[in-house]
């Protein structure tokens, strides 16, 4: 059996930055086992695998260890590679998910994710957290994920995690995010429980960094940078329980699975 194969790097127009996503469009589901093999193979922070499934098509997620329940920037790589090379002639695409309906535009040149808004609460900050951080946040909130608030975007860029610690911490991953000196918002995400130690580019977490962020600044239409080593930014928008994620991709390889 040969399964093609695509790498993409979303959230950017150029290769070698943003986030790359391995995409894999399939006819019918394979055995998860082999799901998960792939993606471990792939040894990227997630590949994206698709079935048609009605007008749209069932989209899942794998990182090297785990099935996840929301992806933004595999999403983004999906939709980029159905637009550009798979001959979707709609001006939308709907992916049916662990985490709902989910569309994705074309506008303005850039792709547009209609995603959750997920919500997140004030909490004490672990020890386990702080250690990993090697600094005390000024504020710590948890929702799916933690948030770390840092009080400039030195304090982020600086921050040299330590991964044994952050691993033990009762969530998928934790993002650290202050006030951007170019944009609206920088941020940084860590998912070491889930084999990946630092991502590019985080779609979900901007998902809670979104109306975090509006309701901090008053404003319903923001502009993000993660600040990775690859870096990528992002356009983000809160409407009412919806976050509207916008990006751009680029196509940096084209392969075959042999199975």
């Amino acid at each position: 059996m040969r399964l093609q194969l695509y790498q993409v790097d979303a959230f950017s127009s150029n290769i070698f930055s943003g986030n790359p996503a391995a995409v894999c469009p399939l006819e019918n589901w394979l055995d998860d086992s082999v799901l998960q093999a792939i993606a471990e193979e792939n040894n990227l922070s997630e590949t994206a695998f698709f079935v048609p499934q009605g007008s749209g098509y069932h989209l899942r997620w794998f990182t090297p260890v785990h099935e996840v329940d929301l992806c933004g920037h595999a999403t983004l790589a999906a939709a980029h590679l159905l637009f550009t090379k798979l001959n979707h002639s709609k001006p939308e695409v709907v992916f049916n998910t662990r985490s709902g309906e989910l569309i994705v535009k074309q506008t303005k040149g850039m792709l547009t994710m209609d995603f959750p808004a997920l919500d997140c609460q004030p909490c004490e900050p672990p020890e386990a957290l702080v250690k990993g951080l090697g600094k005390t946040p000024q504020e710590v909130y948890l929702g799916d994920d933690y948030l770390a608030v840092f009080g400039s975007e030195q304090d982020v860029k600086s921050l040299e995690p330590n991964f044994f610690f952050l691993s033990q911490l009762d969530a998928r991953g934790i993002g650290i995010t202050a006030k951007g000196a170019e944009v609206d918002f920088i941020s940084r995400f860590f998912a070491p429980k889930y084999g990946v130690d630092e991502d590019p580019v985080t779609g979900s977490f901007h998902c809670m960094l979104t109306p975090f962020w509006a309701k901090r600044l008053h404003k319903n239409r923001l502009t993000a940078r993660q600040i990775s080593r690859r870096g990528g930014e992002l356009v983000c928008e809160w409407v009412s329980k919806r976050v509207l994620l916008s990006g751009k991709c680029v196509i940096y390889m084209v392969g075959e699975i042999y199975l």
